[in-house]
């Protein structure tokens, strides 16, 4: 099973875990607090927004990975993938 080596990609993934986290205990206190059902609404879909652009996120960074292995296993030359893997996260990012 492949893990996320790329550091940066894995700093970028846990901020925005954190902040989806920081945004369910808000929720949570909205609850507690008994704020209005809409509002609560508001941010349970903004939560689910946050976690779907991670997850895809997550995805194309374990698919740069994994292409960049079988391509070219010379972790030394680096294949330019970038300008594909941001066109195809545009278009995944459409599906949601």
């Amino acid at each position: 099973m492949s893990v996320l080596n790329d550091n940066q990609a894995r700093s970028d993934i846990l901020n925005r875990l954190r902040r989806a986290e920081g945004q369910l205990r808000g929720i949570q206190r909205m609850v507690e607090e008994g704020e209005d059902c809409l509002k609560i609404g508001q941010q349970f879909a903004a939560v689910r927004k946050a976690l779907d652009s991670t997850y895809l996120r997550m995805t194309v960074c374990f698919l740069e990975q994994e292409l960049q292995t079988r391509i070219n296993p010379d972790p030394d030359q680096k294949v330019e993938l970038d300008g594909m893997l941001k066109d195809m996260e545009s278009l995944l990012a459409r599906l949601g």
